[in-house]
């Protein structure tokens, strides 16, 4: 139900054709038709209202279909043509519509279309695409690495350089990362999105194992955090076929061109520091987005503040968080193990299979796209974060009994309740093994009196006696009354001449 939710959101909110969407999302063209057909005729596009959850939009949808009809498509013209045909909307007809509204005797519509094509052929191998604006970011690796050297131990690290370029202005970003790894790639995606201001509907990346974890042609499976990152801001993730570098054009020279500066103009600059050298890689993009294009005789400066900028979807409310994910069974003691430590589910879904998404700060479980229980993160190995409401009532009412618990019940009968207590506990490997004596030596106030009670516990400290059957035995033969108080007042000493005194004897 997850691929369906996708395949609305990709139809709907970005407005992608059934092929786009088949090939984001791993669902065959004809299903994908299918799925959208039959949420027409039910009455549901995107967003899904929250209250209808994945069972209930299973038994919604599943409808007969109604009629779906096919994709329509648009072109582009020279280097004035070709630079308005990138905007959304736009259509070789209306190009040649208005070129023939100028020009009465011009050509037809057919020998137009020819001209532009052969125009395009002419111009940069990476630019035949025809890029509609905001479309698509593309985005890749570069080759090329930068070393670091590092100030205090004179050890030299390489740098990985990050590119991204936008398909319709050719606008270009890049930044210096010490990785390659998942982290590294999501963090370059985030500051690309800051530094555009915006959001594209699409990023074309190849195929690295951080983007796709099953390269396919036809149903590539995309990494699940990256799947996380598309879903805060909005976008598809269109992966460039298996060694198809045309697919990627627009990066592919992007690459060459920061390759080229990062070789050229800093080639005798030595970088202590990646932040140093972001800061010339900076530097770099400044000058690269400046320069005007020989063929179209227009910056991607220029370029990106007519076509791409005005058509990008804002940022989100807030930056995305980093998060892993990861699949689980739920373990029979109702928890499961992330990065060495232990977080709780409710017991109802043991032995179920859940996905766990986990930051620096939170945890939290989802069970059929619902989310289920939510903790706060904890990077103590092997230990268990455990929330009441997890557990079964039996597990429950255990839990609640503790060591200071059942010193404050003693306190309320005496102290010497008090030091029994801690004896008894001390005297077992672990505390909660003399729960269960304690208990019942309070039970026993019940019959005997908090009195008789406390004094039984002075002889049971006295004689060393840790268990229930001991103090019973006090109680019921009466030994605890030598130990309990005076009942009698203390009296004034008598003086008589008969009676006497102590210093007699001395």
């Amino acid at each position: 139900m997850r691929k369906i939710r996708e395949v609305l959101r990709l139809t709907h909110e970005l407005g992608l054709s059934v092929r786009e969407v088949s090939k984001a999302t791993g669902v065959g063209k004809t299903s994908v038709g299918e799925f959208v057909a039959r949420a027409k005729v039910i009455g549901i596009s995107w967003p899904i209202p929250v209250e209808i959850n994945d069972a209930e939009l299973e038994k919604r949808l599943f409808t007969p279909p109604g009629f779906h009809e096919g994709p329509t498509r648009q072109s582009a013209d020279w280097a004035k043509v070709h630079e308005e045909v990138k905007r959304r909307g736009v259509t070789l007809m209306q190009l040649w519509e208005e070129y023939r509204g100028q020009m009465a005797d011009g050509y037809g519509y057919a020998r137009f279309c020819q001209l532009y094509a052969e125009w395009k052929k002419r111009i940069s191998p990476t630019m035949r695409q025809t890029h509609i604006a905001g479309d698509k970011l593309f985005v890749d690796w570069a080759g090329h690495k930068v070393p670091i050297i590092d100030e205090m131990t004179g050890e030299v690290h390489e740098a990985h350089i990050f590119v991204a370029a936008l398909g319709a202005s050719s606008y270009i970003y890049s930044e210096g990362r010490w990785t390659e790894k998942l982290p590294d790639w999501i963090g370059a995606h985030v500051n690309t999105f800051d530094f555009l201001g915006g959001v594209t509907k699409a990023v074309v990346p190849d195929n690295p194992k951080v983007a796709v974890i099953k390269p396919s042609r036809y149903e590539p499976g995309i990494n699940r955090t990256y799947q996380d990152l598309a879903d805060h801001y909005g976008f598809v993730v269109l992966p460039a076929r298996v060694r198809r570098p045309r697919d990627k054009a627009k990066v592919e020279n992007a690459v060459g061109i920061v390759s080229r500066y990062l070789r050229g103009k800093l080639r005798n600059r030595r970088f202590f520091s990646l932040e140093e050298l972001n800061g010339a890689i900076r530097e770099c993009l400044t000058i690269i987005n400046a320069r005007r294009m020989k063929r179209l005789n227009k910056s991607r400066n220029e370029l990106f503040a007519s076509i791409d900028q005005p058509a990008l979807k804002p940022l989100p409310a807030e930056r995305y968080p980093y998060a892993d994910w990861k699949r689980c069974t739920v373990a029979p003691d109702y928890h499961v193990e992330v990065e060495k430590h232990y977080y709780s589910a409710p017991f109802r879904l043991l032995r179920e299979i859940i996905e766990v998404r986990y930051t620096d700060k939170t945890v939290e479980l989802l069970h059929k796209g619902v989310r289920v229980a939510s903790h706060v993160r904890s990077h103590v190995p092997y230990k268990h974060t455990t929330l009441p409401e997890h557990m079964p009532s039996s597990h429950r009412r255990y839990a609640e009994w503790t060591p200071a618990r059942m010193l404050r019940m003693a306190g309320q009968i005496g102290p010497a309740t008090v030091a029994l207590f801690e004896a008894i506990m001390k005297a077992k490997p672990h505390p909660e093994q003399g729960f269960r004596t304690c208990l019942g030596i309070i039970r026993l106030v019940d019959s005997y009196g908090p009195q008789r009670m406390e004094a039984a516990a002075k002889r049971g400290n006295d004689i060393r006696a840790t268990n229930l059957g001991s103090i019973k035995s006090i109680l019921e033969n009466g030994l605890d009354k030598a130990y309990a108080p005076s009942q009698v007042p203390d009296m004034p000493p008598i003086h008589h001449g008969n009676i006497r005194g102590r210093g007699y004897y001395h």
